[in-house]
């Protein structure tokens, strides 16, 4: 297969490997950890939860990056990003062990909010530090490679250990604080994982790193308004479209996650634990999703170009979407989340790609972290307008057909644009 000589070749970069088992085993120990949330929010039999309750979760959860974020890029282009992944995954397994606590001490539910936010908000410095750190270990002709497998491997990784944390909450225990705690020791492996790294290999330039944490953090709005200049010059046009595209189309997953939580709970299953049963099947059939769209991308993106490859995958969402989500049944419902996986990931390789080709190295990870906020942003702000139009079972064709438009609106402005670059040519 094509893609496991791609691997070959991006694998004899030492750095390069060091740096995908840092990203294995830190988004693998994400995928344990965000399962063990959902299905304690979601699938715990004393709880009967609803659209509202989901939106309220990952807004306690998400939106406290639209702070942090910013914070995260700062000080990602002035410490060591080695650094970041060693001290990072150590703090989120200590974090993940408290949370394990609280879930079994019976204390308010914002106590447990608290300790997941602080879990989940580590996690914005390592991501960003992970596509940050991916240019300087591989050179610039395997660039586009290293970011369809990279981030792709992550998420695979991510949904493997999904998978693990739904084997572990079904098979082996009866609690999901035991899935916690599974995901804080993958977080301890990431930490030490980090160690095989010298701490200047990652970068970002030791000229950029003498400053103060207190000179840093004053300096935030100055560092981001000269971020958002870089981003706003004329040349990297083509990255602010690609960002808007991205952001739109995970509002999209994120609505659409928020209905496919629903109908596991409720429509499509009896109980909790076939609800539970049928999400994972769902994660697993996106997660094959994933794995296609790292297969194809680099080819497609090579033939067509990032941009163009983004409004296929957004046209293919629109039109498959609905086709396969509007009846509301099994099947048809787990090709729709393959089609959500090829399509989202397909899209964020490209949209990745541009951004990392049009961005300075000293500007990397202030702008990736402005893409988390962005990602983040769209995800809850999904999940509130989903709240507002879910039915308690989880149908509603209202939904789907919303998304549907939005998908078919982007294809459209990216298609336009290739479109309109290529005249100018």
């Amino acid at each position: 297969m094509a893609v496991v000589r791609d691997l070959r070749v991006l694998l004899r970069f030492e750095g390069f490997r060091r740096l995908l088992t840092v990203r294995l085993l830190s988004q693998g120990a994400d995928g344990v950890y965000q399962v063990a949330l959902a299905t304690y929010v979601v699938f715990s039999p004393e709880k009967q939860t609803s659209a509202a309750a989901i939106a309220s979760a990952m807004a306690v959860l998400l939106l406290p990056y639209s702070l942090i974020g910013p914070f995260a890029g700062v000080l990602l282009d002035r410490w060591r990003r080695r650094q970041v992944f060693l001290y990072g995954n150590l703090l989120r397994a200590l974090l993940a062990a408290a949370t394990a606590v609280l879930m079994v001490s019976h204390v308010p539910d914002w106590l447990f909010y608290v300790s997941a936010l602080c879990v989940t908000a580590v996690n914005r410095f390592v991501l960003a530090g992970l596509s940050a750190a991916l240019p300087r270990v591989v050179d610039d002709e395997r660039l586009v490679l290293a970011n369809s497998l990279s981030p792709t491997a992550g998420t695979l990784a991510a949904t493997a250990g999904g998978g693990l944390a739904f084997v572990v909450r079904l098979l082996v225990a009866d609690t999901d604080a035991t899935v916690v705690l599974l995901g804080a020791a993958l977080y301890l492996c990431a930490a030490l994982a980090s160690l095989r790294m010298a701490p200047e290999l990652l970068g970002p330039d030791l000229a950029s790193t003498r400053s103060r944490l207190a000179t840093a953090l004053a300096g935030t709005a100055r560092d981001l308004r000269a971020a958002l200049r870089h981003l706003a010059a004329p040349q990297r046009r083509k990255a602010v479209r690609a960002l808007l595209a991205m952001t739109l189309m995970r509002f999209c997953y994120g609505a659409l996650t928020v209905l496919l939580l629903m109908l596991c709970r409720y429509a499509l299953s009896s109980t909790p634990d076939d609800g539970l049963r049928l999400l994972g099947l769902a994660l697993g059939v996106s997660g094959a999703g994933f794995f296609v769209a790292a297969v194809v991308t680099p080819w497609a993106a090579g033939r067509l170009g990032p941009g163009r490859w983004i409004a296929v995958c957004a046209a293919a969402a629109a039109v498959l979407e609905p086709a396969l989500g509007l009846p509301f049944t099994t099947a048809p419902m787990m090709a729709a989340a393959f089609v959500l996986g090829l399509t989202t990931q397909g899209a964020k390789i490209a949209t990745d790609t541009i951004v990392q080709f049009s961005v300075d190295d000293g500007f990397r990870g202030r702008i990736f972290s402005v893409y988390d906020v962005l990602f983040n942003v769209a995800f809850v702000g999904a999940a509130a307008m989903a709240a507002l139009v879910l039915p308690p079972d989880g149908r509603s064709v209202t939904l789907v057909v919303t998304v549907a438009v939005i998908y078919s609106a982007v294809a459209a402005a990216m298609a336009h644009f290739e479109r309109r670059k290529v005249s100018h040519h």
